[in-house]
């Protein structure tokens, strides 16, 4: 049973979605609760297999082996550095289908449901699955449930535009990184990634297959100037679409790159590290300063996240354990913190339905227990001590200053202006007079909402006082992950 767990965590949203479709379109109330417990069922079963994890075991565990071809397997197996994706993946589809308990009444909405379901058992196939052919399947088929998320469910008349953005941005990338696994293929003659791993490519064929997979990795990311799709994507999505964008959609790309990038091309990966330096290093800043000038309350904090992960980009080319690390912990943080952030918006936008920030001032002395959580998670969006942020972004920058002085240094900008525009955000919404012009019913937090921030605020609280928990089970793969780039 504890061998076969993995594929049970897999298999329980195709279950749900086999209910979803079975229940009549008219027990709204029914196919709610049973989206609801079977998107939540794969977290239980991942706080199984975290309580099962032996942190000192470099080897996958819990793997096992499934046949859908007669030449052809998929191995699944999860290590220190899958373990916390697939964490954000069960804790944030559950919270996206509360968060619109109320919004999703349509007649769409078992279709709704199906999207998240499936769009929960993609990101774990992406997280678990060791081949690398049916990586990029999975890593793909996100699209499609997400496509139809933005499209069809989003807020604004732009909607199409933003989702077709996101389709062929992410999706050109991609194309291109299928004929390297097609070209590794015919020349190893398999696609499993354990035995990639024992393989050494030319010095040309590292750094043609390492580009090729760059594409489709940094426009996950994403790093300018393929960071376009991300803006509009945020902004015409539903609250649920933004939360699970942020949260686990962004951290494909920076998985791809520690996952498959770095180990199974190390040369490549270290003669292009100045390429990716310029990169990050323009997109932490650009965007730092285009967030500042941003009246939306949701395109402010799309531009944040941009510059956070490109942070992490930081981390990952440090090639050190503290910066891999770092790059780790502040994925995690990222999907507490981002995702949270934009439940924060989402709230005020189900009662006002305006995201312009001029249209809200005084939300303190209305509504106390909103802007106390939005409080929270300013500053851990800022990297204050005792967050999740503070660990994360500190182990990235100690980790690039062994690496690169002065690009730890221009990455450092971030923490000032971000602390800048997320006060100066904060400010403008919480405090000045109240825009009773515009709002004039003002309604706090209700529990559905505030079960909703609870588990992001432990987890932000918690990994922030306790980074071990999570540094633990990282250390060994990270260890082993060093040892294929300096082998």
């Amino acid at each position: 049973m504890i061998q076969n767990l993995l594929t049970s965590l897999l298999i329980l949203p195709l279950i749900g979605v086999v209910f979803v479709i079975l229940i009549s379109s008219n027990q709204r109330n029914l196919l709610k609760i049973v989206a609801l417990n079977f998107s939540s069922l794969p977290f239980i079963g991942f706080l199984l297999i975290w309580v099962g994890f032996k942190e000192h075991i470099v080897q996958f565990q819990f793997a096992t082996k499934i046949y859908w071809l007669s030449n052809f397997y998929f191995g699944l197996g999860i290590d220190g550095i899958s373990l916390f994706f697939l964490l954000l993946t069960t804790l944030l589809i559950p919270i996206c289908i509360l968060v619109s308990w109320n919004s999703m009444d349509n007649k769409f909405l078992k279709e709704y449901l199906i999207s998240f379901l499936l769009l929960e058992f993609f990101l774990i196939g992406v997280f678990c699955i060791l081949d690398v052919l049916l990586f990029y399947i999975f890593f793909e088929s996100v699209l499609i449930p997400m496509y139809l998320i933005i499209g069809v469910w989003g807020s604004r008349e732009r909607k199409i535009l933003a989702a077709y953005y996101f389709f062929f941005y992410t999706l050109i990338g991609s194309i291109i990184m299928l004929l390297s696994i097609l070209y590794i293929y015919y020349q190893v003659g398999t696609t499993d990634y354990e035995m990639l791993l024992t393989v050494s490519f030319s010095e040309l064929e590292q750094k043609f297959l390492w580009f090729t997979f760059f594409l489709a990795f940094a426009s996950k990311v994403p790093m300018v100037p393929v960071h376009l799709w991300l803006p509009e994507a945020h902004v015409e999505a539903p609250t649920a679409g933004s939360v699970i964008l942020a949260g686990v959609l962004l951290k494909l790309g920076t998985y791809g790159f520690i996952r498959f990038s770095i180990p199974l091309f190390p040369y490549a990966s270290f003669y292009f590290t100045p390429l990716v330096y310029t990169m990050a290093v323009i997109g932490i800043i650009y965007t730092s300063f285009t967030a500042i000038r941003q009246s939306d309350f949701k395109r402010i904090i799309a531009y944040t996240s941009i510059a956070h992960m490109n942070l992490v980009m930081l981390g990952i080319f440090s090639f050190n354990n503290l910066g891999i690390e770092g790059a780790l912990f502040q994925s995690l943080s990222h999907g507490f913190v981002a995702s949270a952030l934009f439940l924060v918006i989402g709230v005020v936008y189900e009662r006002y339905h305006t995201r312009i920030v001029k249209y809200y001032g005084g939300l303190a002395t209305v509504m106390p227990l909103y802007i106390t959580i939005f409080l929270f998670f300013t500053l851990a969006n800022i990297s204050f001590p005792g967050t999740s942020s503070f660990i994360g972004e500190f182990l990235i920058l100690a980790g690039s200053l062994k690496c690169n002085t002065s690009v730890t240094f221009l990455g450092g900008t971030s923490i000032v202006i971000g602390s800048g525009y997320s006060l100066w955000l904060f400010n403008r919404i919480a405090f000045g007079n109240i825009k009773i012009k515009f709002c004039v019913k003002y309604i706090d937090v209700n529990k559905r909402e505030f079960l909703s921030f609870l588990p992001l605020m432990l987890g932000t609280l918690v990994t922030g006082i306790f980074p071990n928990i999570f540094l633990g089970p990282m250390h060994f793969s990270v260890n082993n992950l060093m040892e294929f780039i300096y082998i």
